[in-house]
């Protein structure tokens, strides 16, 4: 009878871990990447003047 291989197992389970880390963290980076732009889209206001703008004001 063949002895189990523990040294794989915890191996491959490190990996999953590593694995579902890397794609949470992803996730995260996806997630505030978005929205900034869509608070920029939804309120133009005095970002967007040029300084020909404000030297006629």
């Amino acid at each position: 009878m063949a002895k189990p291989n523990y040294q794989y197992e915890k191996r491959q389970k490190e990996l999953a871990k590593k694995k579902k880390q890397e794609e949470k963290r992803l996730r995260k980076i996806g997630q505030n990447d978005t929205q900034p732009q869509d608070n920029a889209d939804q309120a133009p206001g005095p970002a967007n003047t040029t300084p020909a703008d404000t030297q006629n004001t």
